[in-house]
């Protein structure tokens, strides 16, 4: 698609400007890095839109800051004290649901995921934001913590113009067949193949 050009225009009865402005159901998996990444540069592009973000991040640790919510949240400062932007909140669902568990059994994990998607799913049928980061949502789908068919319905049904991005490994196929636009990143190279661990600025 260079430039943005779409190859066919569907017959669905939209104007241009109607489809351009259609709200968009965002996929990121696959196994390599880039997918939490690729879903914060477009809050950003959010950002500058003025949009309201709202960032809900399952599995990592809620001790865990990475660079992009430092980044993210100075912006939704800014946005307070000068109206420049959007208003931006980040919500970290508990300490951490997958190879950082230290505290709580599964079941505490899981019922925290389901708080958080229930929170979500409030939020979503209520129209309260613009952009929605959903980050490693899809471990707790996978684990068959939180109902895939019920979020592919809340998110398919939800009302308004809310973007929506999803991001983890292994993303289920009802949630992929939902999408509007999916990315899998695959692993060419990785530094850590070489035994590099990782470093600020790149992993977190």
């Amino acid at each position: 698609m260079p430039q943005g050009v779409p190859t066919t225009i569907p017959q669905d009865g939209l104007t241009t400007r109607q489809r351009r402005r259609r709200p968009l159901l965002v996929v990121h998996t696959g196994v390599n890095k880039g997918k939490s990444t690729a879903a914060f540069g477009l809050a950003l592009r959010q950002w500058t839109a003025g949009s309201s973000i709202a960032v809900f991040q399952f599995v990592k640790s809620a001790k865990w800051r990475v660079g992009e919510e430092t980044a993210l949240r100075a912006l939704g400062d800014l946005h307070r004290d000068t109206g420049q932007g959007g208003p931006v909140e980040w919500h970290k669902m508990g300490e951490g649901w997958s190879w950082s568990r230290k505290q709580g059994s599964e079941e505490d994990h899981a019922a925290a995921a389901r708080e958080g998607w229930a929170e979500i799913r409030r939020r979503l049928e209520a129209g309260a934001h613009d952009f929605y980061v959903l980050d490693e949502f899809t471990y707790p789908l996978k684990w068959g913590w939180i109902d895939v068919d019920e979020v592919v319905s809340v998110l398919r049904d939800r009302p308004g113009h809310q973007h929506v991005v999803v991001t983890g490994r292994d993303a289920p196929d009802a949630l992929i067949d939902a999408a509007d636009l999916v990315t899998e990143m695959t692993k060419i190279k990785h530094p850590m193949d070489a035994g590099q661990k990782g470093q600020k600025g790149i992993e977190w």
